[in-house]
């Protein structure tokens, strides 16, 4: 795997504290959240951005689904205090019951 460069540290961080508020927050105002993770092609940031909202089961999944572009909104919003813009905030959250190691 090739080291990555100063700059995509620090991108790194930036997303990976701004996920982890919004698991955070996921976590005390849902049911059932497992935790919070993302993948990214620093070449191609903020576009290639996908945070995923992992649930522990199918029915969390489900009571939550009405209030995903809440939580996409927010997503936008601490990206956004950490220099992202993100074009399309629908594009960037999902929630899954899927794990990173599916």
């Amino acid at each position: 795997m090739k080291k990555l460069s100063k700059v995509q540290l620090k991108q790194q961080a930036a997303v990976l504290s701004a996920v982890t508020a919004l698991e955070q927050q996921a976590q005390a105002e849902l049911q059932a959240v497992v935790q919070c993770w993302f993948s990214l092609e620093y070449e191609a940031l903020p576009g290639s951005l996908l945070v995923r909202l992992q649930f522990a089961d199918e029915a969390g999944l489900e009571a939550a689904q009405p209030h995903l572009l809440i939580w996409q909104k927010r997503l936008s919003g601490l990206l956004l205090k950490k220099g992202f813009v993100l074009k399309d905030m629908r594009k960037h959250l999902v929630f899954t019951c899927n794990s990173p190691d599916d």
